[in-house]
C-alpha cells in the first residue's frame, strides 16, 4: 500500500504539491490524473524517496519514507519519466545491475533477470547493449529493472508516452496480472484512455492539489458528465473536489 498524508513541497516561489493526501491499495491501479504542471511527478518523487516533502508524511506498507528511505525503497520498483539506462550495458546486464544493488547475489540477479526477459518478452533484444534501444525496448528494460527485487509496490511516471499501440497493449497486460496477483499500482498520466482501460481507483490533482478521488464511475456520475474526459475537464476547471 502507498499513502501520501498532507504532502506539500515548494520550491522557491513555486507551491508545486500542496496538502496533497491519498491512499494507493493492495490489489489495485491507482491513477493519478491531472495536466502538465499539475504536481504529478513531484508527488511520486517525494513518495520513492527522490526529494524530501516539506511538510506531511509518504508512507510505503506503513514505512515511512523520511524516516527509513532504505526499507521504502525495498518495497517499491519505479519506472521514472526516463529510463536511465547504461547505454553500453545489454538488457539483461542492465535488469541484473539492478538485483544486485537491491541485494541479490550475481547468480540470483541473473537468473531473476532471466525470468523477466521471459515474462516481458525481451528475447530479441536482451543480449543487445542499450544503446540505440527504441522507446518500447527502453520501457520494457525499465520496467524490468524495477520488478527485478520482486517490490509489491509499483510506481510509474507516465510510462505509456511515446509507445507503439502493441507496446502500450503488452504493458496494459503486465500490470492487469500485476494487480490480479496482489500488487499495488501507483501511475501518473494525462491519457484518458488509460484511465479507462486500468484505472481502478483515480486521483485528480490540478495546481499542486487534490481536486478528486474515487473510481472513474464515481467521478462521471459526481460531475454529471458521460465521459471521463469531460468530468476531467470539469473537475480541473473548476478546482471543485469530491469526496
Amino acid at each position: 500500500m502507498i499513502e501520501a498524508r498532507h504532502l506539500s513541497k515548494r520550491f522557491g516561489a513555486v507551491q508545486a504539491v500542496h496538502e496533497v493526501s491519498f491512499v494507493a491499495a493492495d490489489g489495485r491501479i491507482t491513477g493519478l490524473l491531472g495536466p502538465n504542471g499539475a504536481g504529478k511527478s513531484t508527488t511520486l518523487r517525494m513518495l520513492c524517496t527522490v526529494l524530501r516533502a516539506d511538510t506531511g508524511a509518504a508512507l510505503i506498507d506503513g514505512i515511512d519514507v523520511a524516516r527509513d528511505p532504505l526499507e521504502a525503497r525495498r518495497r517499491i520498483g519505479v519506472l521514472s519519466h526516463a529510463s536511465g539506462l547504461y547505454p553500453r550495458l545489454t538488457a539483461r546486464e542492465n535488469i541484473a545491475y539492478f538485483g544486485e544493488l537491491h541485494g541479490l547475489s550475481r547468480a540470483a540477479s541473473f537468473a531473476r533477470a532471466d525470468e523477466l526477459v521471459a515474462r516481458l518478452e525481451l528475447g530479441d533484444f536482451a543480449d543487445r547493449r542499450a544503446k540505440g534501444f527504441s522507446q518500447g525496448q527502453k520501457l520494457k528494460t525499465a520496467l524490468a529493472r524495477a520488478l527485478v527485487h520482486a517490490p509489491r509496490n509499483l510506481v510509474l511516471d507516465e510510462p505509456t508516452n511515446g509507445l507503439d499501440v502493441m507496446a502500450v497493449r503488452s504493458l496494459r497486460r503486465l500490470l492487469s496480472d500485476l494487480r490480479t496477483a496482489g500488487h499495488c499500482i501507483l501511475f501518473s498520466t494525462h491519457v484518458m484512455q488509460e484511465v479507462s482501460a486500468l484505472c481502478d481507483d483515480v486521483v485528480v490533482i490540478a495546481r499542486g492539489t487534490v481536486v478528486a478521488q474515487g473510481a472513474p464511475e464515481a467521478l462521471r456520475s459526481g460531475t454529471g458528465q458521460a465521459g471521463l474526459e469531460d468530468a476531467f475537464v470539469q473537475l480541473i476547471g473548476s478546482g471543485e473536489g469530491l469526496a
